[in-house]
């Protein structure tokens, strides 16, 4: 157990899987996940599949499979450099071009992987906001946490002393989800932003005892996260409850944040759904990296 870790701390070296394409994204990505394995000390595994959605590897002349392997192993290696720069300690970093399809290789490793980090726009991707397909796929059907990282540089001595945001609603997927974003803001010795939203739509007119109602939205919000202060007495908890929209609100917390931490389902969830709507319209809009929890 690493100094300062409590006793929920999940024992193991799963790696942290990071696949790259090339993507300016997807290099912010590899710098990301060098720094979280580190934090966690745990491997990367950094991957590049010549197999994409423009189709079968298998379909290609031996002469274009073996030009696409070349090119794979060019982008690995690229975002192993990267990777090592990011940190100042040993990393244990491995390398893989496979020649599978990208995203059912990536879900079938989300069994055993700690977590997968991705840029949040592909190479195929033009338009500012536009969520990559694998990235998109992955987030919605993996079954380890993903962590989309977007294209702004994630070396920022600043961003490295801003908070960690999770959003909470007490749904079992908020509760991972905070017990995912405490353990990150213990180990990057930062703040902890509680966020809990308590108006699904938004309304022009204030109810008369609004008051009343915000003072037990807070109670609420003190209740789910209570248990964390004693388990982690070394991270700051500040529990912000508003009377908004859960996109809104968690957008505008995560303005100063180093990382979003969310749930994939919320308490409006039902179970044959992967990917809850807050999560989902987040992930198009929010600047900082953002950690989708199951």
């Amino acid at each position: 157990m690493g100094e300062g870790m409590s006793a929920r701390e999940t024992p193991g070296h799963a790696p942290i899987l990071v696949a790259v394409d090339g993507s300016p994204s997807s290099r912010q990505a590899a710098a990301w996940a060098a720094v979280t394995a580190a934090l966690h000390d745990a491997p990367l595994r950094v991957l590049n599949s010549i197999d994409d959605c423009a189709g079968p590897a298998r379909l290609l002349s031996a002469a274009d499979r073996e030009r696409l392997r070349v090119d794979g192993e060019g982008l690995v290696a690229a975002a192993a450099r990267i990777a090592r720069e990011a940190v100042d300690a040993e990393l244990d970093i491995s390398t893989e071009v496979c020649a599978d399809l990208v995203i059912p290789t990536l879900l079938e490793r989300s069994a055993t992987a700690r977590m997968i980090a991705l840029g949040s726009r592909g190479t195929g991707a033009y338009l500012p906001g536009l969520l990559g397909s694998v990235t998109t796929a992955v987030v919605r059907h993996a079954k380890c946490p993903v962590a989309v990282i977007p294209d702004r540089s994630v070396d920022d001595e600043a961003l490295h002393r801003a908070p960690v945001v999770v959003g909470v609603d007490g749904s079992p997927h908020s509760v991972a989800a905070v017990d995912f974003a405490i353990e990150e803001a213990a180990r990057r010795e930062v703040e902890l932003v509680a966020v809990h939203s308590w108006c699904d739509t938004s309304t022009v007119a204030l109810p008369a005892d609004w008051e009343a109602i915000r003072t037990a939205e807070e109670a609420v919000l003190a209740e789910r996260m209570a248990g964390y202060g004693q388990d982690y007495p070394e991270v700051t908890i500040r529990r912000i409850v508003v009377s908004d929209r859960p996109v809104r609100a968690l957008r505008e917390a995560a303005r100063q944040a180093q990382l979003l931490v969310v749930g994939s389902r919320g308490r409006g969830g039902f179970a044959g759904m992967q990917l809850g709507s807050t999560s989902n319209a987040l992930l198009h809009i929010v600047a900082c990296p953002m950690v989708v929890v199951r």
